[in-house]
């Protein structure tokens, strides 16, 4: 399977990558893992016994649940190379497994948020079937990441890092110093937000000096309903919701506004 290293527009891409066509050792791996015909899968379990697949599969939920704490995105690839190992030609019938414990025990869904990358996170499909979270999250840093997402939603989609910044400090939330609820504010926006997929901070093209732009991420656009966030907005400005027309629109007429707002798991 072929896939080549991500382009500069993807998050992070505004730190020192490694130029031209070096991989690094995760994305060699990757590119060196074929996904197994359904011939091979059926091979590979004749060779192994029930118990065995059971318990590779207990693992790999295991593996789940602890990066999860952090809501950290998992690679395939870090998949493949530190739990499944030489189960790797049963990776298919492995994740099937996997996908049903958590669907059946855990009440998540196992959702693949980049099928370019095969990048994996879990999300609460409980959450919402009987009776919506409340709007405003108990999480300080969870209801950092909601008026960040707030107002890049307002704005259509797309904000430069200054507006950010210059809301937040209105807010009392200085990027420029250390905050007693979120520590480096900057640090947790733009590095920890950004590795869990809630928030894409990609480079501006030809400006001097470099700027930077928000968008929502992969995971974001998943778990974050737009409904929610403009419920959100409603009650941080005390206004209904419906008074933003364009936005009310927009978050009731596209599937997002359907997910749940899982991140308060």
């Amino acid at each position: 399977m072929t896939q080549r290293k991500k382009l500069s527009s993807t998050p992070h891409s505004q730190s020192g990558r490694r130029s031209g066509s070096t991989l690094s050792p995760e994305e060699e791996d990757d590119l060196s893992f074929t996904l197994p015909s359904s011939s091979q899968v059926q091979k590979g379990l004749e060779k192994l016994t029930p118990l065995q697949v059971d318990q590779k599969a207990a693992e790999v939920v295991q593996y789940f649940l602890v990066k999860d704490q952090k809501k950290i995105p998992i690679r395939r690839a870090d998949l493949v190379k530190h739990v499944l190992k030489e189960y790797r030609n049963i990776f298919p019938e492995i994740m099937k497994r996997v996908a049903r414990t958590f669907d059946q025990v855990f009440g998540l869904k196992l959702v693949e948020i980049d099928s370019k990358n095969h990048v994996y996170i879990l999300i609460n499909k409980l959450e919402g079937a009987e009776g919506d979270p409340p709007v405003s999250p108990s999480n300080p840093k969870l209801g950092l990441l909601f008026v960040i997402l707030s107002i890049i939603f307002m704005k259509g989609g797309v904000v430069r890092e200054n507006m950010i910044w210059n809301f937040l400090k209105k807010l009392r939330v200085d990027p420029g110093k250390k905050h007693e609820e979120f520590g480096d504010v900057k640090r947790v926006v733009t590095d920890e937000f950004v590795r869990q997929r809630y928030l894409e901070y990609v480079r501006v093209p030809h400006t001097d000096p470099v700027e930077h732009e928000f968008r929502w991420g992969q995971r974001a656009a998943v778990e974050v309903s737009q409904a929610k966030i403009l419920e959100f907005m409603g009650e941080l400005h005390d206004r209904e919701p419906k008074s933003w027309t364009q936005q009310y629109r927009e978050a009731h007429s596209t599937p997002s506004s359907q997910a749940n707002t899982s991140s308060q798991r």
